[in-house]
């Protein structure tokens, strides 16, 4: 059971996230920066560069929280695990509000279900069941997933 919490942890820190966050239309992946050979088709979110960074910011603090989550249930520590998940992942009244900035009804939607899958794994997370919180913690990585094929910076 740790060996794989240790290699979700590991490919989180290393480059699973990597791509997540290129804003060009060729992005580098890990460190051998290869060219994608298509052009990224994904929905372009008309922002200001203001916006841009913080959106871009929240979501690096996202990544971090998972892997710290990761790293917690690997010490069955599920309580800390519980905290992070609703306090840098669950719903608060300022992310439903950044999620509707974007003037986007999908956006919105995959956003507010991030976030609301976030306290879902928080409370997950209280019960210590292993299974049951990486299936959890599988939803709301799934949506990240589903958020980045779709849109981009």
């Amino acid at each position: 059971m740790k060996t794989t919490l240790l290699a979700i942890s590991a490919f989180i820190g290393i480059g699973g996230f990597n791509g997540v966050f290129a804003d060009d239309e060729k992005m580098p992946v890990g460190h051998h920066h290869h060219e994608m050979s298509t052009i990224d088709a994904r929905i372009p979110l008309k922002v200001s560069p203001e916006m841009k960074r913080n959106q871009l910011s929240n979501m690096r603090g996202h990544v971090e929280a998972i892997n710290s989550i990761v790293g917690l249930m690997s010490e069955n520590k599920f309580e800390e695990a519980s905290k992070v998940a609703h306090s840098k992942l669950g719903l608060s009244p300022e992310m439903q509000s950044m999620c509707g900035m974007f003037n986007d009804e999908n956006f919105e939607k995959l956003g507010l279900a991030f976030h609301k899958s976030g306290d879902d794994l928080g409370d997950t997370l209280q019960t210590k069941d292993m299974y049951a919180s990486l299936r959890a913690l599988n939803k709301t990585t799934q949506i990240c997933v589903a958020c980045h094929a779709t849109y981009r910076q």
